[in-house]
C-alpha cells in the first residue's frame, strides 16, 4: 500500500481469481505483456517499484519544502527553483497514486522506463500551459516566468535522479496516453457488443 491508505488495483487475491487472458503467471508469477513494448512486466515487481519510488519522492518533497519554507520570499529566482521542483514532485506523485490504485485498466502496468516516459510528458504538459499562462494557483507562486523557467531547464535530470535512470532511458518516447485511449475504447467497443448479444439472446428467449 501507499502510505497505509491507498491499495493496489490489481492486488494478488484478485489476480488469483482474474479471468484475463492479458494476465498470464509463470514460477515467478503474474506477468503481462505491456501494450506498447510487448515485453513481460511481473505485476508485483510493478508494484514494489512505484511503492518505493513513491517513498523516494515524499523523501525529496519534504526536503524540497522545508528549504523553501527557510529561504527569504524575495529571492525570487531560488524560490522559484524549489517551486519548480515541488510541481514536478507533485506530479509525480499524482501519477504514481493514479496507475497504482487503477484497478480498471491493464495499460498502466508497465516498465518502470515507460512509466518514467510517462511522467516526463505530463510535465512537459504542465509547463507548456504554465509558460502559456493557462495555470492558475499557488504551485507557480507569485513568478510563473521563473518558474517554468527552472522546469524546462532541469525536469528531465531532476525526474531521471528521482527514477535512478540512466539518460538512455528517455531516448524513446512510447505514447502511452495514446495506447491507453486506444485500449479504454477497444475495451468500451467489446462492452457495447457484448451488451448487443445479450440483449439479442434475451429477445429471442422471451
Amino acid at each position: 500500500m501507499l502510505d497505509q491508505k491507498f491499495e493496489r488495483g490489481f492486488p494478488q487475491e484478485r489476480l488469483e481469481r482474474f479471468s484475463e487472458p492479458k494476465i498470464k503467471k509463470d514460477d515467478k508469477g503474474f506477468y503481462i505483456m505491456t501494450l506498447s513494448e510487448n515485453v513481460k512486466v511481473y505485476i508485483e515487481d510493478f508494484y514494489v517499484f512505484l511503492e518505493e519510488l513513491w517513498d523516494r519522492v515524499r523523501s525529496r518533497l519534504e526536503d524540497t519544502d522545508r528549504k523553501l519554507s527557510d529561504t527569504d520570499s524575495t529571492l525570487e529566482e531560488t524560490t522559484s527553483f524549489y517551486r519548480s521542483q515541488r510541481i514536478i514532485f507533485n506530479i509525480l506523485l499524482r501519477t504514481i497514486k493514479s496507475f497504482y490504485t487503477d484497478g480498471s485498466n491493464l495499460g498502466v502496468i508497465m516498465s518502470p522506463w515507460c512509466f518514467g516516459t510517462v511522467v516526463l510528458e505530463k510535465v512537459e504538459v504542465y509547463r507548456e500551459k504554465l509558460s502559456r499562462g493557462e495555470i492558475d494557483g499557488d504551485d507557480a507562486g507569485d513568478y510563473p516566468y521563473y518558474v517554468a523557467k527552472y522546469i524546462e531547464e532541469t525536469y528531465r535530470k531532476t525526474l531521471l535522479d528521482t527514477f535512478c535512470f540512466p539518460p538512455k532511458a528517455f531516448a524513446m518516447r512510447w505514447q502511452y496516453s495514446e495506447l491507453l485511449k486506444r485500449y479504454g475504447k477497444t475495451l468500451t467497443n467489446v462492452s457495447a457488443s457484448l451488451q448487443s448479444v445479450l440483449l439479442m439472446i434475451k429477445n429471442y428467449t422471451s
